[in-house]
């Protein structure tokens, strides 16, 4: 189980070309970029209230490729959250999520308590191969959350780290930094540490 720590680590997950860097760049940075660049790994960290202190939310954007292995255990046994990205535009690419549900199993155990969103995203597209049925009867089968996105027309891309924070239980986790006080303590927490905002 990873150590308490003030970073909430969520990783992001899915075949290559779903939409999994354009999900985290809308919800952090709001932005939309129509060209496809491969990742191998990004983080983006964002300030979220943890047992209503301060604390980082550190985004991994994995590669979509499996060509690192040992990267992906690594995050999976890192992350206390996972984002599992499929684009509804592609059939193929829900079935490449079924290892690392898979991998994911194996490293933590029983994911009944880790927050687990299944995601098809691309909503936007006309093009469908996945109905949404089939999104939500795997999400009852991985007992997990699921959603809907499109990063392009930013719909549900706050609700889907909303309510993976929200399916947290272990402790309080919210997107919401309140008031004036939080400011001073997230000085004082960060001390020695970078973050981006």
């Amino acid at each position: 189980m990873p150590e308490q720590s003030n970073d909430y680590r969520v990783v992001v997950f899915g075949a290559a070309g779903v939409g999994k860097s354009s999900l985290v760049l809308r919800f952090v940075r709001g932005t939309f970029r129509e060209t496809y660049i491969p990742t191998v790994e990004d983080t983006y960290r964002q300030v979220i209230s943890c047992d209503k202190n301060i604390c980082t939310l550190q985004i991994t954007d994995t590669t979509g490729s499996h060509q690192f292995p040992a990267m992906q255990r690594l995050s999976i046994s890192k992350g206390h959250a996972f984002i599992l990205v499929y684009a509804v535009t592609s059939r193929q690419s829900v079935e490449e999520l079924q290892p690392i549900y898979e991998q994911i199993c194996q490293i933590k155990g029983n994911v009944q308590n880790i927050p687990i969103m299944l995601v098809g995203n691309k909503t936007d597209e006309t093009q469908r191969e996945v109905e949404s049925t089939e999104g939500e009867a795997l999400a009852t089968k991985w007992m997990c959350s699921f959603l809907e996105t499109s990063a392009k027309l930013n719909y549900n891309v706050q609700e889907l780290f909303q309510e993976l924070l929200t399916l947290e239980k272990r402790r309080a986790v919210s997107l919401q930094v309140d008031g004036k006080k939080s400011k001073q303590k997230k000085r004082d927490k960060l001390k020695g540490k970078c973050s981006l905002m």
